[in-house]
């Protein structure tokens, strides 16, 4: 900035030699004295020092030189007036730069600083340099601060001191010095000022360093260039880029400042690199415990491996947040999954280990496992090349044996797998784009409070959220909407999995989750399942279902809330148990079913919504609430809401107890299910033995194993009419199927009973 070169305006006065009568002997204004003819001032044509120049001898305490042209003030420019001064003769006085200020009105402006700094004269023929800053602000190096109100200034010197003395001087310069003062007027500092090269090669670390150290408020200036930035830097100001970044994959750049994905995007020049670079920041202790996407869409051409962009962090714990933007997955080679085929053998008493893994090497660690014996979601959670085995995220089901397996290794939007553990991490209001060649998110092999609400995911290919390890300790998905890749796949046909969970206490709340193979698997106990609209319906007629809520262990201690259950099965199976015929311990229970919507449309007549599936031998269930739901079946009536797969095995009725079905209600369900059941059995004729039918009312096939309350409904009567008053016993588990009860008079007796059967017992 330099008012004289951008505007053209003339600030040096004009040289002595062109007449002194353009200097004034007072104030500089017009009509005041010049020197023009004075007594004591004359021209010197060729001084050794300075040429031409002016000559003056002091009479006045105080005598005034002054430029008679008005040098204009303008705010924000500052002006340096400099003259060089020498003794002749005579006394020896002093000089200092001196000015009169006037306004627009051409009015003295009275009450400011009008005189520069004085210097002594001490000796003759020595060159003394006299200066003097003038401008509007107050600043540091300014001498005269005038403000705003002159609009113009006369300046010149004056000479204080002893008279007598003669003088030369040389032409006055007025010169824009308000550069001198940008680094203070400017609310930003420049890193060229502090070396900065920015070829893309130099360590240009310390400079960014120093004109962060320098900044005291103000933000930091990174013009055009590529500046290489060797190792990780925490910068406290506010950054402005221009120009770009270069730093190893290791090195972090934490803008503490300016701590968002614009200014990482700008910074790096590439918002795929920016978003790596800001989450390796957040996961680096930077003032921040979110980074903001500022509502930006960020284009994704392959997975973030988070240990790969962060090598120098294992385990994280303290809460982060990656917040509101848009991640777009653009499809390409580094999406596809890796597959591989290999022989393993399995033994039941190493419940959690493969041994003997041929092609071991090629195997990726957090690959799905699939093959005979394996259940659903079980994943290579680390391996050991040396010694052939690989390490499960659940137990195998099939029992001890080699067989051949298939691994295969899906690809996540983030990939905290690489991690030891994760804890309080936090995605917010973020939509993903996965456009059928991306899953999500997969969690570290261990961690807690992993938190995932307000997203959006569209069309991921394989998963949304996977745990191949116990990363999912206390996981929470609040106010989610999924929307699954194979929206026109009928049903059975579909391999997509919402989510799975290895260990205990999830909260999965108020989410919406849309045609997937399979919405939720659950290990572990403790889940909370509220609120949620779970939908994996096709368009097909006359259609099966499957399961879309599994729970994968016995006694899951879980409850299902709230929820809108829509063309799927809530599926309860002890897959991940290896001996898994019922021993000692827990069998199935602690689950709790309450006021929940299920819905079937256009189904096959044998499809239900709740199907127990043991995986092995003397399984029952003893802790069951299932209370207070609509069931309701469209375009077609099912048989009955709930069954026994037995598949693999049974359930033993013979230890079934503490199961609640009641205050359901149910529309086109042929035959409802309660427990306790209230059954009225009426007698036509006189009979000693009457037999009350409950088998159809039973949950899951069960049987009639407890009477509860039997009352007659008016006079019980014998043969002949009269009264029968002696209290009959009752029989259970009678019948082919152990699902009747017989009454026993001890007489004939016709008429009608009320009985309650329970298929358990109570407690």
């Amino acid at each position: 900035m330099n008012i004289a070169i951008t505007d053209g305006v003339a600030l040096t006065p004009a040289p002595f030699e062109d007449g002194l009568d353009q200097w004034s002997r007072e104030d500089g204004t017009a009509g005041s004295a010049t020197y023009d003819g004075a007594a004591n001032a004359a021209l010197v044509p060729a001084d050794a020092d300075f040429g031409a120049c002016l000559e003056m001898t002091k009479t006045q305490s105080t005598q005034k030189l002054r430029y008679m042209g008005q040098t204009p003030i303008l705010p924000g420019v500052y002006l340096r007036v400099t003259a060089r001064v020498k003794a002749v003769s005579g006394n020896l006085c002093s000089v200092r730069i001196a000015g009169h200020a006037m306004s627009g009105a051409d009015t003295h402006v009275s009450g400011l600083v009008e005189v520069g700094p004085s210097v002594d004269l001490t000796e003759y023929g020595r060159i003394e340099t006299v200066r003097a800053i003038i401008g509007s602000g107050a600043r540091g190096g300014v001498d005269m601060g005038w403000g705003t109100a002159p609009a113009y200034g006369h300046f010149g010197l004056d000479l204080t001191g002893q008279n007598g003395g003669v003088v030369r001087i040389e032409d006055l310069v007025i010169e824009d010095v308000t550069d001198a003062f940008l680094r203070e007027m400017m609310d930003w500092v420049d890193v060229r000022d502090f070396g900065a090269v920015g070829d893309g090669l130099t360590n240009d670390r310390a400079a960014f360093a120093a004109a962060d150290a320098a900044a005291q408020g103000r933000a930091i200036l990174v013009p055009e260039g590529r500046y290489y930035i060797g190792s990780s830097i925490l910068i406290n100001a506010p950054v402005r880029f221009t120009g770009t970044l270069v730093m190893p994959v290791a090195a972090r750049l934490a803008l503490a400042g300016s701590f968002d994905f614009p200014t990482y995007a700008q910074a790096f020049g590439d918002e795929e690199l920016a978003l790596k670079k800001g989450l390796q920041a957040l996961l680096g202790y930077t003032d921040h415990n979110s980074f903001d996407l500022c509502g930006r869409r960020i284009e994704l051409s392959a997975p973030i491996d988070v240990a790969a962009i962060c090598p120098d962090v294992s385990s994280f714990a303290n809460r982060r947040v990656l917040t509101n933007g848009q991640i777009n997955v653009i499809d390409g080679p580094a999406w596809n999954d890796t597959v591989v085929t290999a022989q393993a053998s399995y033994n039941a008493g190493q419940p959690y280990v493969l041994s003997g893994v041929g092609n071991i090497a090629n195997v990726p660690v957090g690959a799905l496992i699939s093959g005979s014996g394996v259940g659903r979601e079980v994943y290579v959670r680390a391996k050991n090349v040396g010694a052939g085995t690989i390490t499960l995220s659940q137990p195998l089901y099939g029992g001890s044996g080699t067989r051949m397996l298939t691994f295969r290794r899906f690809r996540y939007i983030f990939d905290f797998s690489g991690l030891a553990s994760l804890s309080r991490f936090t995605l917010d209001n973020i939509e993903f784009l996965c456009n059928g060649a991306a899953s999500v998110v997969n969690l570290a092999p261990s961690g807690e409070n992993f938190h995932m609400h307000d997203c959006w995911v569209m069309r991921p290919k394989d998963r949304v959220i996977t745990s191949t390890g116990r990363g999912c300790q206390n996981l929470t998905v609040d106010r989610c909407n999924f929307l699954s890749n194979e929206m026109t796949t009928p049903a059975q046909d579909r391999s997509s999995v919402c989510l799975n969970v290895n260990a205990n206490d999830a909260k999965i709340r108020e989410t919406v989750c849309v045609r997937f193979g399979l919405t939720m698997i659950f290990n572990g106990s403790g889940h909370l399942i509220v609120g949620n609209h779970w939908f994996q319906g096709d368009d097909e007629s006359h259609a099966t279902r499957l399961p879309g809520l599994v729970f994968a262990q016995t006694n899951v201690q879980s409850a299902v809330t709230g929820n809108y259950i829509d063309d799927n099965i809530i599926e309860w199976t002890n897959e991940y148990d290896p001996t898994p015929d019922f021993g000692t311990g827990y069998s199935f229970g602690g689950l709790t079913v309450t006021g929940n919507t299920f819905v079937h449309i256009n189904c096959a007549n044998w499809v239900t919504w709740f199907s127990v599936k043991p995986y092995g031998a003397g399984h029952f269930v003893h802790g069951m609430s299932v209370t207070g739901n609509v069931f309701k079946s469209l375009n077609g009536a099912i048989d009955r809401i709930e069954k026994v797969d037995t598949t693999f095995a049974t359930l033993n009725y013979g230890r079934m107890r503490n199961i609640v079905f009641e205050n359901n209600m149910f529309n086109a369900v042929n035959q409802i299910t309660v427990n306790p059941v209230f059954v009225q059995t009426t007698a036509a004729s006189a009979q000693a033995v009457w037999t009350v039918n409950a088998a159809a009312f039973l949950p899951f096939g069960g049987w009639a194993r407890n009477v509860e309350s039997l009352v007659a409904v008016g006079p019980v009567t014998n043969a002949s009419g009269a009264r029968v008053t002696a209290m009959p016993y009752v029989h259970i588990e009678q019948g082919a199927n152990r699902d009747r009860v017989t009454v026993h008079w001890p007489e004939a007796a016709k008429g009608r009973i009320n009985t309650v059967i329970r298929m358990d017992t109570p407690n």
